[in-house]
């Protein structure tokens, strides 16, 4: 992703920090980021700048068959998420895990706000938002309980 369009992802994800709550479902082709609270909610999709193709592993091949990280991708999603107090990371396979290690490594002070990962398929975008916010309703009472 050009340098440009991260600082611009960046800028934005800024302005929708005032939302508390985030969700990010992640796939190797695009992540889709919701900034919302109960009433409001601000999206957007970060895609990689060379999405790869289905890697399949063969008999007898080195390697385990996985497309490799694309860090320039993952590094445009932890900026679209800003500063989010507490983030839902979901998607249906790897990159999921793979954000999460990604920003353990290159984003350790946001590990604290990871709420939960969760393996979801391919929602549509009022079907997540619908989970993300029962999700974090629960979260949300759970902690007012401590």
């Amino acid at each position: 992703m050009p340098a440009a369009l991260c600082r611009t992802l960046h800028e934005r994800s800024l302005d929708m920090t005032g939302h508390n709550h985030s969700v990010v479902w992640i796939d190797h082709h695009e992540a889709r980021i919701f900034h919302f609270t109960a009433d409001e909610v601000d999206s957007l999709t970060v895609r990689p700048n060379d999405p790869h193709v289905h890697v399949h592993h063969k008999a007898n091949a080195i390697g385990n068959g996985h497309a490799p990280e694309d860090k320039a991708f993952l590094s445009a999603v932890v900026d679209a998420i800003g500063g989010s107090k507490a983030i839902l990371i979901a998607g249906p396979g790897v990159a999921k895990t793979a954000l999460v290690k990604y920003i353990a490594r290159h984003a350790p002070t946001m590990m604290a706000h990871i709420a939960g990962v969760e393996t979801v398929d391919h929602p549509a975008d009022g079907v997540l938002l619908a989970h993300a916010r029962s999700y974090f309703k629960a979260a949300d009472l759970m902690s007012a309980q401590k």
